[in-house]
């Protein structure tokens, strides 16, 4: 976390634009409301325990003592805003990748190439549709995402008994954050919508289509005047951190056994890389590339944790 936020303070010099969150909306709302959560969560863990082993005033007193010692609380309260200032520092460094030329046109001839000569968009409109109800369910399900997220963040420090193991939902998600950054400087990008738009034109006005108006014209804002504090971006293609961040949500619940929950965000996964392709926010390529992130960010997310691992597989290796 420390490491990414030098980075980044080093890269707002570099670039000559000061770190922003406007309104509060990339940390101090995020992360209070987050903290809360946690917290009203936590309350939940301890009535839901207490309640299990027979209830009683002594018992709700005997519980939270137990579950929830200051020294636990001010360990995973920490780490959530940690987890929230490393999204403060994503968005900018994101903001900022605008500085980059896109390679659109690379990634567009790429998704072409593998979809023999058609858009990867173009065939699902016609395989799906492009009805009012189509559309308008998947633009709900695109954006419910954020949602998702936010909460999946607090869940599993708030009920995961040891608390280690809770770490490594908000470690995970952490790594997801940076790696993402990082793709986003390897391959700068915009998107289909936004560099084929004819693509997208017979679908029908949702507020998605508002989205991508008002995401490009703050990009020329930022860019006509980067020193204007009111401007931020907020268009990046690859990876697709959609699909990165809710598959590694749905790797993170299958990494705590709760398979009903898994097969349900397994589900809402797939909805979700349909949506991205179907409305043009990423490329084909972004969504793969996601994945791949996904599955470095809850490795990554373990070892963080728990380093000993990475010895212990280094040992086997040698063994064998």
């Amino acid at each position: 976390m420390v490491l990414f936020a030098v980075v980044t303070l080093a890269w707002s010099a570099h670039v000559d634009v000061g770190l922003r969150d406007p309104a509060g909306r990339m940390f101090r709302h995020k992360a209070l409301s987050a903290v809360l959560l946690f917290l009203a969560l936590a309350l939940v863990d301890v009535l839901v325990r207490t309640v299990r082993g027979g209830w009683s005033v002594a018992r709700l007193r005997a519980t939270f003592a137990e579950r929830w010692d200051p020294r636990r609380l001010a360990l995973l309260v920490s780490a959530i805003v940690g987890y929230h200032l490393v999204y403060l520092c994503y968005r900018n460094m994101k903001s900022w990748d605008a500085f980059n030329t896109p390679r659109d046109h690379d990634l567009l001839a790429f998704d072409k190439w593998l979809f023999l000569g058609h858009s990867p968009a173009g065939l699902l409109h016609s395989a799906i549709g492009t009805s009012t109800a189509t559309t308008t369910g998947l633009a709900h399900i695109y954006e419910i995402f954020s949602n998702i997220v936010s909460l999946a963040i607090v869940l599993a420090p708030a009920f995961i008994t040891r608390t280690r193991r809770g770490m490594v939902m908000l470690t995970a998600g952490m790594w997801a954050w940076i790696l993402g950054t990082i793709s986003y400087y390897a391959i700068p990008s915009l998107g289909p919508a936004f560099s084929a738009p004819q693509d997208f034109a017979a679908l029908p006005h949702t507020f998605i289509a508002d989205h991508v108006v008002h995401y490009l014209d703050q990009r020329q804002a930022f860019l006509a005047n980067p020193s204007d504090p009111t401007t931020f971006v907020s268009i990046s293609a690859f990876a697709s951190l959609h699909v990165g961040l809710t598959c590694m949500i749905t790797l993170m619940a299958a990494y705590y056994r709760k398979r009903i929950l898994t097969v349900v965000l397994a589900v809402y996964l797939v909805l979700v890389m349909v949506a991205t392709i179907y409305f043009g926010w990423h490329f084909f390529s972004d969504v793969v590339a996601g994945v791949v992130l996904a599955v470095l960010a809850v490795a990554l997310g373990h070892l963080t944790v728990y380093p000993r691992a990475l010895g212990s597989l280094r040992r086997g290796r040698t063994r064998g």
